[in-house]
């Protein structure tokens, strides 16, 4: 197509939009070369008319999509792929990864010179979208300010080795510095931001990694100038108030911030490694508050197994699984339900992670001699209905908890075991004795956490038989396996990823007297789990499973979460 037959195309279609005719045109259409990717970016260059509602309508014309990048910013960690003069000199900006393959926006597609470079620089191939320049230009001066500012970071070198003597004083005033400063609040924020529940600060043996857990799956963020390890390191211990001598044993803190219009804690804790100290914070969230047993994603047939045992006067209720299962999320759920002011309730729990209101939360202190054991025989004596113990972690603090349910109190607490059958048997391994457990425990609910689709981009993906069984399908519980399943597609909302949020899988296992026979029998998990589903326990798989036919989650994720 000549350049005026393509001008004269493009011309009729922008003057169809109605907000600009023909002759507004001008020079930027007669210099570009003849195609209508060209004619466009040419257009848009010259600001003659405005980018987002016009492009819309023309893009479809010239063959490329347009990204509104004032609406769809570059995912993060992208933009470090093209250095700045390199992106600025070719008007081309990393924007997403499309099922693992670069999408790269130019306000030029159609410079094939170009689109060769970038392939050689980049080392990949890439599709193409278009951008608008102004956006792009905005893009990058954000992104070069950023870099500024950790380059200035950068400069700043402190000697972290492992033998040397920390210099307190030179330390104290690198960590007060204005880039040591900005650079851990971007980081914050970044991270409260994109949802992240954890930030990983890892030095390695070249530079310093920057990681997120956003819904339970770390991702890379950044990587800069091991130059930085000890003053990023040092400015977190400060804000947690924690010891920023010590750099040879593990240490733990708290950090109120403001963040991103929220006030959040973030919970430090310290790690000494053979390249520096790794700093790992957990990011509580004051402003979501706890929300209740229904937002949780129970089944109903399973809420209402759990709730027949935590609505008992007394008695003694666990809930079990790996550390990040959502077992305090759980358990605040289940206190908010029964808060009331007839009920005195009292907490003991290392940390506290989310202030609750009317109820007396108590935090140990080993330190200062108030362990959980001690804590608890105090908390027995200030007349409690109800007592939430964080963690079961040994057999003192087992044996006060059931003894406490004998007593007319209802206990809840944690437990780290895979499933609810194996939690019997862990008990009576921590030396608890056989009468006190089956004496006490009323209930046991094991939950894994997995990712929610994201109901922006999920879409149906055919699944075959052989998937379906290797996933544990059971026709006699879950009825014919289906022909299709939801999948994880990704979107600007879900960051790409396919998923948004997450969602507990359960497993409630009541007490029952038959149970309660093959503990003290000492029985296998294997023999216990076997009973509890002819008494109608649905197993964490089956649960799983039943979340993926309702479109909430997706059978990769019940590979990932469920053994």
């Amino acid at each position: 197509m000549t350049s005026a037959n393509a001008r004269a195309e493009l011309a009729r279609t922008l003057g169809d939009t109605g907000l600009v005719s023909a002759d507004h045109l001008g020079e930027p259409a007669d210099e570009a070369r003849g195609t209508h990717q060209a004619l466009l970016a040419a257009v848009l260059a010259s600001e003659v008319v405005p980018a987002p509602p016009v492009v819309q309508v023309v893009a479809p014309l010239a063959g490329v999509e347009f990204v509104d990048l004032a609406e769809q910013r570059p995912e993060p960690g992208l933009l470090g792929l093209l250095a700045p003069h390199i992106a600025r000199r070719y008007q081309a900006v990393p924007v997403r990864r499309d099922a693992g393959r670069l999408v790269v926006g130019m306000v030029d597609p159609s410079d094939l010179e170009a689109v060769d470079d970038l392939r050689a620089v980049l080392g990949e191939g890439f599709s193409r979208v278009l951008v608008g320049p102004d956006q792009l230009t905005e893009v990058l001066d954000e992104a070069s300010k950023l870099d500024e500012e950790v380059q200035s970071v950068a400069q700043i070198v402190v000697d972290d080795s492992a033998e040397a003597q920390p210099d307190l004083a030179g330390l104290q005033a690198v960590v007060e510095e204005a880039p040591i400063v900005k650079f851990v609040n971007l980081i914050i924020l970044q991270a409260v931001q994109e949802r992240a529940s954890d930030i990983h600060v890892e030095p390695t043996e070249h530079d310093l990694r920057i990681r997120f857990r956003i819904d339970g799956v770390l991702h890379e963020r950044t990587r800069q100038p091991r130059s930085i390890v000890a003053g990023v390191v040092s400015r977190l211990k400060v804000m947690a108030e924690i010891d920023i001598s010590e750099r040879r044993v593990p240490q733990d803190g708290r950090i109120g911030v403001s963040a991103d219009g929220k006030t959040v804690d973030l919970r430090v804790s310290t790690l000494p490694t053979v390249y520096g100290e790794k700093v790992v914070m957990r990011i509580l969230d004051r402003a979501s508050g706890v929300g209740s047993l229904a937002d949780l994603g129970f089944l109903p047939n399973q809420l209402a197994r759990y709730r027949s045992a935590y609505e008992r006067p007394y008695g003694a209720t666990l809930v079990t699984g790996p550390t990040g299962s959502g077992k305090s999320t759980t358990l605040y759920a289940t206190l908010n339900q029964l808060n009331d002011p007839a009920r005195n309730i009292v907490t003991v729990e290392d940390p506290v992670e989310y202030r609750l209101a009317n109820i007396n939360q108590v935090q140990t202190n080993p330190k200062a001699g108030l362990s959980f054991a001690k804590a608890l025989r105090s908390i027995l004596r200030q007349d409690p209905d109800i007592v939430l113990i964080g963690e079961i972690r040994d057999r003192e603090t087992g044996v006060i908890a059931i003894e406490a349910a004998l007593t007319g109190h209802l206990v809840l607490s944690t437990l780290h075991t895979n499933d609810a059958p194996s939690t019997p048997l862990r008990l009576l391994e921590m030396g608890i004795e056989p009468f006190l457990v089956t004496s006490a425990l009323d209930c046991v609910l094991a939950q894994r956490l997995a990712r929610q689709l994201c109901d922006r981009c999920k879409g149906p993906r055919p699944v075959t038989a052989a998937e379906l069984a290797a996933a544990g399908w059971d026709e006699g519980v879950l009825g014919a396996p289906p022909q299709q399943v939801l999948t994880a597609v990704g979107c600007q909302a879900c960051g790409r990823t396919g998923y948004r949020g997450r969602l507990a899988v359960h497993e409630v296992m009541l007490v029952s007297e038959q149970i309660k026979r093959l503990i003290v029998e000492r029985a296998s998990s294997d023999v216990v789990r076997r009973l509890a589903i002819s008494e109608g326990m649905t197993t964490l798989r089956i649960d799983a499973l039943t979340k993926v036919a309702m479109g909430r989650t997706t059978l990769e994720e019940v590979f990932r979460v469920v053994a």
